[in-house]
């Protein structure tokens, strides 16, 4: 079991920048790959970034490739989402999610992890 708690949320100007962080309890997180998912008023889920259990490998939407970096620390329990170049678009409420399962796989559907935050809300004004 694991718990999972997300930080750093908050009110930004375009083209600004937040770090997220979701903490995980309970297990360290090197046991599970982890995604960030994030979900806008009147919409579905959307996957954002995933990072694998070992390797480091990662995964992005489209939308925020080449602006957004996921990356973890696995000494401090940690996994973390930097978003740089902040578009309106982006406005949601985060979720960090974690799951076990293959070393180097990372996976990008809801469906497919077992563990989930709280969210943290990131509003991005024009």
């Amino acid at each position: 079991q694991v718990q999972l708690v997300e930080s750093g949320g908050g009110l930004v100007q375009a083209g600004g920048s937040l770090r997220l962080a979701c903490a995980a309890s309970g297990r360290t997180n090197s046991r599970y790959a982890m995604g960030w998912f994030r979900q806008a008023p009147g919409k579905e889920r959307e996957f954002v970034a995933a990072i694998s259990r070992n390797f480091g490998r990662t995964d992005y939407v489209d939308s925020v490739k080449g602006r957004f970096t996921i990356s973890r620390d696995n000494a401090k329990n940690t996994v973390y989402l930097q978003m740089n170049s902040l578009k309106p678009e982006d406005t949601a409420v985060y979720y960090c999610a974690a799951r076990g399962g293959s070393y180097s796989r990372y996976y990008t559907t809801p469906s497919e992890y077992n563990y989930w935050g709280q969210g943290t809300q990131v509003t991005v004004s024009s």
